[in-house]
């Protein structure tokens, strides 16, 4: 069975740092492309930023660029997020997703087969 676990959210001040884990068990995704979405009280869930299955390429979220860092750690079969400098319009849940295959930086929700559970990360001014 595939899980995806993330943890690391929690609630800081403005411009303060977090660092979120995604844990991948179940089956490998070093060939797949892999993202971190947000979905924030009456707004539809979003890409912040993906990666590849190598880590050689990401993509982010205009808002998020300079700020977030999205990682990958294939022994380890974990994705990160680096998130500095964090606004109040960060808040959000967080949630990592896993394509089945393909080496794409989809923004798609639906081109995404697996999904943690999600981890809040709310950020106070």
């Amino acid at each position: 069975q595939v899980q995806l676990v993330e943890s690391g959210g929690g609630l800081v001040q403005a411009g303060d740092s977090l660092r979120l884990s995604c844990a991948a068990s179940g089956r490998t995704f070093s060939t797949s492309g892999m993202g971190w979405f947000r979905q924030a009280p009456g707004k539809e869930r979003a890409l912040v930023a993906a990666i590849t299955g190598s880590g050689a390429y990401t993509r982010y979220k205009d808002s998020v660029k300079g700020r977030y860092t999205i990682s990958r750690d294939n022994p380890k079969n974990t994705v990160y997020l680096q998130m500095n400098s964090l606004k109040p319009e960060d808040t959000a849940v967080y949630s990592c997703a896993a394509r089945i295959s393909g080496n794409v930086l989809s923004r798609r929700v639906d081109e995404y087969a697996y999904w943690g559970q999600g981890t809040q990360v709310t950020v106070s001014s």
